[in-house]
């Protein structure tokens, strides 16, 4: 699959800031956005140092420092990898500056080298300094400056340092190069044959999403002595902060609404009255906390919570560490390639704590609790599928009820109008909605709930001291079996009766009975109460829909003049006999009757489900509001990282009709990758992090059309309730009337969240030795079940040819036989779990997440492990440059304390010291647990010896 030039096994990129700027630049063939601005990069190389002492070559590493002009200050601003005994060293780190920075080419850069004379240790020495302006290197002729280094007295040559202007997709095949680092030579840089590639170094995600963008750049060269081009960016998310704060005001007005609802209940018994308004006061609570939360929240400015905050409550809703990583791939003559993965922090509540367990283990007890409750609040105890239900039918019927009254008013107009076309098409999709809403009050929830409701009301005990109360869970009830006069419902048959269980009162056989509920013995049952009367208010729908079908039935035959009345044309006659008048006249009777009944039934079901919450929320005061909260929080993470994720994916792939086919046919997979261990607290977060991940599939993504050209438009947002979310995604109108009709149309698009989880710290060492690791098993195997049902869907619906090629060439089945195998696999540490997921992850066009407690360490490490790993599988790279490529990803060193390295997680420069060398082997930590043990051990003997 490519795309002008780019081949995307992650993605091919649209800079959203460079297209408001340039909508023209937007090629009818490619839509490639082509950037003004160009960053700058440059390779180091250096020949014939002059090492510090006699009989050893140096270890050099090269300090890049730019000369501000008009402070006259040295800026500390990147700094290469260190190579060993070698006096003529060629770095695989390159230098790469942002667009903007350095501002000027006048701007001067300084080449500080080093002699790292014992990588264990904290010294080095000086060896020499060059120094030339940006403009020498734009204007040197073949991209290269060759600079003699000047000793510390400024008199004697150290030797020289060549700098190669490096451009992504302008390299050309180099001269052999030996794996022997004194034959290294530097890779030209020049300009390319194909200039497909041309100004498209610039691919960052910035403006109203992505920002303050890191880059690294290095080489590495391939099994057949050539040399790759490979760049990193890391940029923060401004949906860090934005997706909680707008999920914290949806809070905020469901609560609100749930209030209202609970006081538009009416008159309760005094034992129901004072529960409400202890739940009343409880939500209050929520309430206050929210706000004062989203206040707190107003007030930051950055653009993501460090680790270092995880426990702060103000940023609890706040994922950690959440940034966005992409490696971009240039090889000679080969196609370029981008992965993309984001790395975050394990959604979890860190300032509530872990002591009791996290959310999965905190609901099974819950539930398990709840029925207790119940007995003791003398409330009616409700299965955790029927509160769902009940939230269903309030979303349901709030969505619906306007949605009808604006179809009745469109069909109103369409009968001004005289419109048959518009009459026929605003009664047809008048009628779909209708129909579904009565299909939602089908269920016998809503009957069983306004019983409950009347068993509530004021002096319901008093008349019914006169008679033996009647529970479910009483015996002797009579039988008897009514006919439901819904008989008229469109699409139900005129003789389904509606029969009463002479025992259950909740097992009642409704029309159709698909909405029958399981038994709860707690659900009352009075025979005082007119049971029918919520059957003729919910009969009145369909007649009054019957009706107004009716009527433009004939309305429309007698405008055509037909001989024959239709069979279904006979109550209209009864109708309109006596008033054969305009066309809105006849119609707005019967409409306006519609309109009454929809509102007199959403206004029975509205009460008789916020009394099923009611009785629901007095059962969870204990600990459900808690749970509740813990849950929001753990969600807001979630969603944050998932909508960064989507739009990640969504601008790569704007210009890829096969993937944008499978967004709206199928949806995408977005797999989540942990590392957390199953010890100690890390199991409370991985239950967090299960519950919050699954939430998600309550979440739908919708694609709109920007309203103006302001970059702001672009920012995601989030609307519904909780249990069901949408997050709107705008593009500018040049790129969105690309998108196809379902997706312009508003067709909302799925993603599927998976969960892969395999810790591989030394505490999952003793996990395994020493205690429990069934619930990682159990996620494996749930969420491995759940890719092979999407794939499944996928090779059904969308040709395989679609999904993106790679270099290897094995089978998406195989792969996830290999992977169901591993599944079930007893083995420790078994990483390879999260290779083939990842893999096939990727081969699917999915999103890809790496996450531990922190997303730091175990999750740099995975990433960088990912990305060779990627480079040697897809690009090549040869096996000697491997672990040397590894290093370089890993790197973040500067000589001792001459240097300062910017960490991008906390905001401002720390010191760095060469690394140690015993640091190394963490990345075996992946492959063997028993390694893990011997560097332990190690590193404690060298610790011990050191500071000795």
């Amino acid at each position: 699959m490519e795309d002008g030039g780019t081949q995307h096994l992650g993605c091919c990129m649209v800079d959203m800031k460079e297209l408001s700027a340039n909508p023209e630049g937007l090629r009818a063939a490619g839509g490639t956005i082509t950037p003004k601005l160009r960053q700058l990069e440059f390779s180091i190389a250096c020949n014939d140092l002059a090492a510090s002492g006699r009989d050893r070559k140096p270890n050099a590493l090269v300090q890049v420092a730019v000369i501000d002009p008009q402070r006259q200050q040295l800026v500390f601003h990147a700094c290469t990898e260190i190579v060993e005994a070698n006096k003529d060293p060629l770095f695989l780190t390159g230098v790469t500056f942002p667009s903007e920075y350095p501002d000027s080419q006048d701007s001067l850069v300084k080449l500080t080298v080093y002699d790292a004379k014992h990588k264990s240790q904290e010294s080095s020495s000086f060896l020499g300094s060059a120094t030339f302006s940006i403009g020498d290197l734009l204007r040197a002729k073949d991209g290269r400056l060759t600079l003699s280094l000047r000793s510390s007295d400024g008199v004697c040559t150290a030797g020289t340092v060549v700098v190669s202007h490096l451009k992504m997709g302008e390299m050309e095949e180099a001269d052999h190069i030996a794996t022997d680092t004194s034959s290294q030579k530097c890779p030209l840089a020049c300009e390319p044959t194909d200039h497909s590639c041309i100004d498209r170094e610039n691919f960052a995600l910035t403006g109203p999403v992505f920002r303050n963008p890191v880059c690294k750049v290095y080489r590495f060269q391939t099994v057949d002595s050539k040399w790759m081009l490979v760049r990193e960016q890391m940029e923060e998310c401004t949906l860090s902060f934005t997706i909680p704060k707008q999920l914290l005001s949806l809070y905020i007005e469901e609560d609100h609404r749930r209030l209202q609802d609970l006081e538009e209940l009416g008159e309760l018994s005094p034992h129901w009255d004072n529960l409400r308004k202890e739940i009343v006061t409880r939500y209050g609570g929520i309430i206050s906390s929210y706000q004062e939360t989203l206040a707190e929240l107003e007030k930051v400015t950055v653009s993501f919570k460090p680790s270092c905050c995880k426990a702060q409550k103000s940023l609890e809703f706040i994922p950690i560490n959440l940034h966005t990583q992409r490696m971009r791939v240039t090889c000679p003559q080969k196609t370029d390639a981008l992965y993309d993965i984001i790395t975050v922090g394990a959604p979890a509540a860190h300032f509530q704590g872990f002591k009791c367990g996290g959310l999965q283990r905190l609901l099974s007890r819950y539930e398990a609790d709840k029925k207790s409750f119940s007995t003791a609040y003398q409330c009616i105890y409700y299965s955790p599928q029927h509160t769902a239900k009940a939230q269903e039918v309030l979303s349901t019927v709030s969505l619906l009820q306007p949605l009808i009254t604006s179809l009745a008013d469109q069909l109103l107009q369409a009968a001004l109008e005289h419109s048959s076309p518009g009459l026929k098409d605003a009664l047809k999709r008048l009628s779909d909605k209708t129909e579904q809403f009565v299909h939602t009050l089908k269920d016998e929830l809503v009957k069983s709930a306004l019983l409950a409701l009347h068993a509530a009301r004021p002096g319901y005990v008093s008349k019914s001291q006169k008679q033996t109360p009647v529970l479910c869970h009483q015996q002797g009830h009579g039988g008897d079996q009514n006919h439901s006069p819904v008989q008229g419902l469109p699409g139900h048959s005129p003789t389904t009766p509606v029969t009463e269980s002479p025992v259950v009162c909740n097992n009642v056989k409704g029309v159709g009975d698909a909405g029958s509920l399981k038994h709860q013995d707690s659900i009352p049952h009075h025979k005082e109460y007119d049971e029918e009367e919520w059957d003729r208010v919910w009969a009145n729908v369909a007649k009054c829909l019957n009706c107004v079908i009716a009527m433009v039935d004939k309305l429309l035959e007698d405008d055509n003049s037909k001989q024959e009345p239709a069979p279904e044309q006979q109550l209209a006659d009864v109708i309109t006999s006596h008033n054969p008048g305009e066309w809105r006249e006849q119609l707005t009777p019967l409409v306006t009757r519609l309109k009454e009944c929809v509102l007199e039934v959403v206004e029975k079901a509205k009460r008789a489900m916020t009394f099923v919450l009611l009785q629901e929320a007095a059962c969870s005061i204990p600990q459900g509001f808690n749970l509740q909260q813990r849950r929001d929080i753990v969600f807001s993470q979630a969603l944050a990282a998932l909508a960064c994720g989507f739009v990640m994916r969504l601008y790569a792939g704007l210009q890829d009709k096969d993937f944008l086919r499978q967004l709206h046919l199928v949806g995408l997979v977005a797999q989540f990758e942990s590392l957390l261990s199953t010890y100690s607290e890390e199991i409370g977060m991985l239950e967090d992090m299960e519950v919050g991940i699954s939430d998600l599939q309550k979440v739908m993504f919708k694609i709109t059309e920007a309203k103006t050209d302001d970059l702001r438009e672009l920012q995601p947002s989030v609307c519904g309730r909780r249990d069901h979310y949408t997050v709107e995604v705008p593009l500018p109108q040049v790129i969105f009337q690309t998108l196809p009709e379902e997706i312009k149309e508003g067709k909302p698009l799925r993603v599927f969240p998976l969960l892969f989880n395999v810790g591989i710290n030394e505490q999952q060492t003793i996990a395994e030795r020493f205690g429990d690791i069934s619930l990682q098993e159990r996620i494996n195997q749930k969420n491995f079940e759940i890719l092979e049902a999407y794939y499944k869907t996928v090779s059904e619906k969308v040709p395989l040819e679609c999904l993106p090629c790679f270099q290897t060439q094995t089978d998406i089945k195989e792969l996830l036989e290999m992977l169901g195998h591993n599944v079930v696999t007893k083995k420790r540490k078994n990483v390879e779990i999260l290779w083939v997921a990842g893999t096939i992850c990727r081969r699917l066009n999915g999103i890809r997440f790496t996450s531990c407690k922190s997303a730091k360490d175990r999750t740099s490490m995975s990433v960088t492990l990912e990305q060779c790993a990627l480079l040697r599988d897809e690009h090549q790279l040869s096996k000697d440059f491997f672990v040397r490529a590894l290093d370089c990803m890993r790197s973040r060193l500067s000589p001792g304390d001459i240097g300062h390295w910017e960490d991008p997680e906390a905001g401002a420069v720390t010191e760095n010291k060469p690394a140690s060398r015993h640091f190394y082997p963490i990345a075996l930590l992946l492959v063997s647990s028993h390694l893990l043990v011997v560097w332990l051990i190690l590193s404690l003997v060298f610790l011990l010896a050191k500071y000795q």
